[in-house]
This record gives C-alpha cells, sequence and structure tokens, in this order.
C-alpha cells in the first residue's frame, strides 16, 4: 500500500475522531442526551392524552422583557396568584417578595427580615403564600396584608424540612396541589427528587414529608416546579439542562421544550433559569436570574 494512501487513510480517520469527539461534547453541553430521552417519551403519546394535559410543543414565546429595578437581586421562583391576578417572585442576593403583573410591570417589594435564601415562592388557598429558605431548610407561611413593606421571618409560620446538611442543594421548588392539600417540594440534586407536604395535617399542623415514587425525571437538576390548575399536571424546570418538562399524574414525563435560543420563538435561549408558574388559561411564565421575564403561550 502506498505510503502517501495511508497517510490520507489515517487523516481522514483522525478528522472523522476529532468530529466525533465534538459532536459528544457538543451534545453534553447542549444536552441532547436529556432532550433525546424525552423525545422518545413523547412519542408514545396519543392524542386524546395530548388534548387532557398540557402538550408543552404548542408553545411558543409570547413575551420577554425585564422586571425594572432587580437587575442586582437576582430573581428566583415564582407563582401566579388567582385571587390578585398577578405574579408573585423572591430575590436571593436581596431577599424581597416582588409582585408583578403579567406584562412584567413591578407592583410592589416587599423587603424579607431574616431570610437567608428565598428560591420559591407559592400562592396556597385562602389567600396565604409560602416561601422557601433553602438555606435555612424551612417553608414560612403568612397572609399578604394590602401597605406592607416587609415581613420579618421570626413573625410567620414557618416549618423544618429537614435535610439539614443540605447546604446550596436543598429545596427549589414549591408548588400548591388544592385537589391533595399538600405542597409539592422539588429538591435541586443529591439527592434530587419530588416530596410531598400535607398542610396541614390531620391534627391541624403540617404534616410529615414524604418522597414521591422515584421515576426517572430525566433533567440535571431542578430548579422551580408548578401545577397546571386545570390538568393537574405538573411542570419541571431544570436550570442545568435547559428544559421544562411536563410530568403526567403519574409523575411520568408526557411532553417538553428546549429553552435555548432559535427555538419556541427564542431569540436568545433562557440562562439561569430559576422560576416557573401557570395560570387558569394556561399561559406559562418563567423568569431567569437576573431579572428577565418570559411569558409562553399556546401557538395561534
Amino acid at each position: 500500500m502506498p505510503v502517501r494512501y495511508s497517510r490520507w487513510r489515517l487523516l481522514v480517520a483522525v478528522v472523522l475522531l476529532l468530529l466525533f469527539v465534538a459532536l459528544l461534547v457538543a451534545g453534553r453541553l447542549l444536552h441532547w442526551d436529556d432532550q433525546l430521552r424525552l423525545y422518545w417519551s413523547e412519542r408514545s403519546v396519543t392524542a386524546e392524552q395530548r388534548a387532557a394535559g398540557i402538550w408543552l410543543p404548542d408553545y411558543e414565546l409570547a413575551l420577554e422583557t425585564t422586571l425594572a429595578g432587580l437587575e442586582d437581586d437576582e430573581t428566583s421562583g415564582l407563582t401566579w396568584n388567582p385571587l390578585t391576578g398577578t405574579l408573585f417572585t423572591v430575590t436571593g442576593k436581596h431577599p424581597q417578595l416582588i409582585e408583578f403583573t403579567p406584562a412584567g410591570v413591578v407592583l410592589r417589594r416587599i423587603a424579607l427580615t431574616g431570610f437567608s435564601d428565598p428560591e420559591a415562592v407559592e400562592a396556597l388557598d385562602n389567600g396565604r403564600l409560602a416561601i422557601v429558605d433553602e438555606r435555612r431548610r424551612l417553608v414560612a407561611v403568612f397572609r399578604l396584608k394590602p401597605g406592607v413593606e416587609s415581613l420579618e421571618l421570626d413573625d410567620l409560620a414557618s416549618y423544618d424540612l429537614g435535610f439539614a446538611e443540605a447546604g446550596n442543594k436543598g429545596f427549589e421548588g414549591l408548588a400548591w396541589n388544592p385537589h391533595s392539600q399538600r405542597l409539592l417540594l422539588a429538591k435541586e440534586r443529591d439527592p434530587q427528587g419530588l416530596f410531598e407536604l400535607p398542610f396541614p395535617g390531620e391534627d391541624g399542623a403540617v404534616g410529615a414529608l414524604k418522597a414521591l415514587p422515584s421515576q426517572p425525571l430525566l433533567v440535571r437538576d431542578l430548579s422551580s416546579v408548578t401545577i397546571d390548575p386545570r390538568s393537574g399536571h405538573t411542570l419541571l424546570l431544570s436550570d442545568e439542562s435547559r428544559l421544562l418538562v411536563e410530568l403526567d399524574l403519574q409523575g411520568k414525563p408526557r411532553s417538553f421544550i428546549a429553552l435555548f435560543g432559535g427555538l419556541n420563538g427564542l431569540v436568545q435561549g433562557i440562562e439561569q433559569a430559576e422560576g416557573v408558574a401557570m395560570d387558569g388559561e394556561g399561559n406559562i411564565y418563567v423568569v431567569g436570574e437576573p431579572n428577565r421575564f418570559y411569558v409562553f403561550s399556546r401557538k395561534r
């Protein structure tokens, strides 16, 4: 075999190997493995199941804006309050509770005194709100009165969530299930998973935290969680995987959308997505650090 031909074959083999490695690296960075597994899961969903759930492939970006004045505050967590028709988020760098409109107009900022690392907020029933402090490993519950400018943690009812060694890998997501009267909590990792907290328990106090049956969630971390008030399905938000995932009533992945630029109406991808919420009309809201706000609606 001529030497020149052997060198040419070697060069082609090296180039192909480099391309293969580059594809593996790109796939890892863009989380193609996560998306492929979810794609195969979607293929088994029937038309009837799509209609009965959320079905995220039908959604596209309707609004992208910033929450004015929160550039240095790091928004985290999000909830829709049907009583006020507004959204609430919390900020971690300077602990605050923020109320704003579905158009992204900030209405008020409430200082959270005594909080260390608020990561999630959720509207419960009867006008109550709940905030999870990841570093203190607790959930605080209260009613927000008009004109209030600050909340003191020591003045609020709070409940220990355990996982004393969790550090910055504790509970980041919080949702309210009105049908079961339970809080749904999402633990970021180590261990990653979903937990239920009866609220209140049979004796009128908080119940016992219970891990839900383990299901392959197919994401690398859990940043936020919300429950669709119409179907009862759950939405999981993953910052590291850049994915929004729908879970059915059995906790199995049903559909997903990727949060990369060029997809689903996004010009640029959503970096550091930290909160997701859904209203009664099916609109999906997402906040990302430091103060980005996105609205996804069904395609017309």
